[in-house]
């Protein structure tokens, strides 16, 4: 696990010089503490921070191919390394480490970008060719690992973290205002487009060549778009079985203490029993909590430590808000409005002290149908001709009553009358466009078109599961990938998470919609086979979420900071929302006539985010 950056200069310029790839190094060196190094010539600039996971001695990075035309920088694993060396030793490559970093610059001068669709995992790489001058850059399938581009006059940089970028002479940071109703919407910036104009991230499941000043841009994989899978649920049931011990398996291969986060849910748990039927000595398990009962599942997690037999670690925490979210925003490189990121750096705190290597339970809520937002839904389409006189019925009796019923009576009355996709988009989003415009003005107006893109017209697929798969490639890419590598990174531990093997959200994005979701609940066949591992009362507990106390938090010390912030001359000047309304949201809320946590957090998050990164503000 690392973090890479590098320059290429057009023909005819040069690249920055080696002490600003140390600079761009440095502000990445918590994702690789152990090592460093920098590869320049005439045209390009390479670096490289390592996290020393698999042959700690060597894998040192920058890595030169033994005829001098390659140099490579990668970060992240690819899980099949040991059976792509053996294919490659029959090609005639010879292996100077056992690293799976020397088996990528094999596989890349061997195969060029037909490279990229061989290797399982997670990563971002970085391949210069000396002779042909020219970069090749890749990312994983589903975007575990990020890569920011910026291209400009000069030639084209990347990193993977946003703040390398800042070091670079001629960087521009200018905020590209058009991504910010996006993020009032849904808490992120979508990819391809970042929160700096110029700047873009590379999709995942793609490969990029730079050459002779041109930038072109390919997939190399998509979601599975043949025929459904057609098998019994009993057959299926057994391939799940088998996709699931590989994929864990896969995961357990390192030379470094490892360990797990536990939730006590499902995901984590049926992790955590895969790893304790493949190894020999106990799973070590890590789990937090907060003081405020409704915010802790210690007492989950434990049940669950104590039935598969786990070395478990817990904590009751009482964090310093203030502190903690100035100190996130750094690490999250954008604006970034989901609050578990809060829980998910700390749990990976308290692995750091145990573990350099954890694996978790994301990715089973998307490829099984997991969150309730599906359900909620679901339930809502099969009203049918039904929905539009019972959304105005609704709608009415939202105005009549008071306080919170009559709230809630009229959102769920506007979503019904919606058309799709925003009848979907509506129900996840953090925002109204009602909201969005009070806080943006008109540009707000443009609600929740910034993932209309991702549904396409005429898709016979059932609406379900286009949410689901749209939910993929947006929500999962932009949110909960950026939380786990941002968080675990930030710790300087490696996060894995087998449920998004490949080839497991492939097979599980094949099933029929009976098969993840059934009888009003989510992650059906998951579920059946975690029962072959796991008692019912893990499997039939219901589903929490890794949430804060935001709501009390903004009521005490972070609702006194955030005033603070809100009165300040720089945030009246910025102008990035309306000042008022931001007031008179945090007023509400003080006064505890209104939960408006979610966009309060939101707004501080941007706020703190500018001070960072536009007015270059001291940690």
């Amino acid at each position: 696990m690392c973090g890479i950056i590098g320059a290429i200069a057009r023909p005819g310029l040069a690249p920055p010089a080696l002490a600003v790839g140390e600079a761009m190094n440095a502000a990445i060196h918590h994702r690789g503490p152990d090592d460093g190094g920098l590869y320049r010539d005439e045209q390009a600039l390479l670096g490289m921070r390592r996290l020393a996971i698999i042959d700690l001695a060597g894998g040192h990075q920058p890595m030169a191919s033994d005829d001098g035309r390659w140099q490579l920088v990668f970060n992240g694993e690819v899980y099949n390394y040991r059976s792509l060396r053996e294919e490659l030793r029959g090609r005639g490559h010879v292996f100077h480490t056992s690293s799976d970093s020397e088996v990528v610059l094999a596989a890349v001068a061997e195969w060029g970008e037909a490279a990229f669709a061989r290797l399982h995992g997670m990563f971002a790489i970085a391949a210069w060719d000396v002779r042909e001058r020219r970069l090749l850059l890749a990312r994983d399938r589903l975007g575990k690992k990020p890569l920011f581009l910026w291209e400009h006059a000069g030639g084209l940089a990347f990193a993977s973290e946003l703040k390398s970028l800042l070091a670079l002479p001629g960087f521009a940071r200018e905020l590209d205002r058009g991504v910010l109703p996006a993020y009032f919407a849904f808490g992120y910036v979508p990819t391809p487009r970042s929160i700096f104009a110029g700047v873009s991230k590379l999709p995942p499941a793609s490969y990029a060549v730079y050459a002779q000043g041109q930038l072109r841009v390919e997939s190399y994989w998509h979601l599975p778009e043949g025929a459904p899978f057609a098998g019994s649920e009993a057959e299926a049931e057994e391939r799940l079985a088998e996709l699931l011990e590989t994929a864990v398996a896969d995961r357990l291969v390192a030379d470094v203490p490892f360990g797990a986060f536990l939730s006590g849910g499902l995901d984590s748990s049926v992790v955590v029993a895969l790893m304790a039927r493949q190894m020999s000595q106990p799973v070590r398990t890590f789990s937090i909590g907060f003081e405020e009962a409704a915010y802790s599942e210690l007492s989950d997690a434990r049940r669950v430590a104590e039935l598969i037999g786990s070395e478990h670690h817990e904590q009751v925490l009482r964090p310093d808000a203030c502190a903690l979210v100035e100190r996130l925003v750094w690490h999250l490189d954008e604006p970034f409005a989901d609050s578990s990121a809060l829980p998910t750096y700390l749990v990976s705190e308290l692995a750091r002290g145990e573990v350099k290597m954890v694996l978790s339970g994301d990715g089973g809520d998307e490829a099984f149908g997991g969150y309730d937002r599906y359900l909620r839904f679901d339930r809502l389409q099969r009203l049918g001709p039904l929905k539009r006189p019972l959304g105005l019925g609704l709608r009415l009796a939202g105005r009549l009553l008071p306080g919170l019923t009559g709230f809630r009576l009229g959102r769920i009355g506007q979503r019904l009358g919606e058309t799709f996709p925003d009848s979907y988009l509506s129900g996840v989003a953090l925002s109204r466009p009602e909201q969005m415009q009070a806080l943006l003005g008109a540009a707000g107006a443009e609600g929740y078109a910034a993932l209309h893109p991702l549904f396409r017209a005429g898709d016979p697929r059932p609406l379900l599961d286009q949410v689901i798969r749209a939910d993929v490639r947006s929500y999962l890419l932009d949110d909960i990938l950026v939380k786990l590598d941002r968080m675990t990174m930030a710790a300087s531990i490696e996060g894995r998470a087998p449920l998004l093997d490949h080839r497991v959200m492939e097979f599980a994005l094949s099933l029929p919609l009976s098969m993840r979701i059934r009888d009003g609940r989510g992650k059906h066949l998951l579920r059946r086979v975690a029962r072959r591992w796991l008692p019912d009362a893990v499997l039939d507990k219901p589903k929490q979420g890794f949430a804060i106390p935001l709501p009390q938090w903004f009521r005490g010390a972070l609702g006194a900071m955030t005033a603070d912030l809100f009165d300040s001359r720089a945030f009246r000047e910025r102008g990035l929302v309306d000042s008022a309304e931001a007031r008179r949201l945090l007023a509400v809320h003080r006064s505890g006539r209104e939960d408006q946590s979610e966009p309060l957090w939101q707004l501080l998050c941007l706020e703190l985010w500018a001070r960072r990164f536009l007015d270059g503000a001291p940690p």
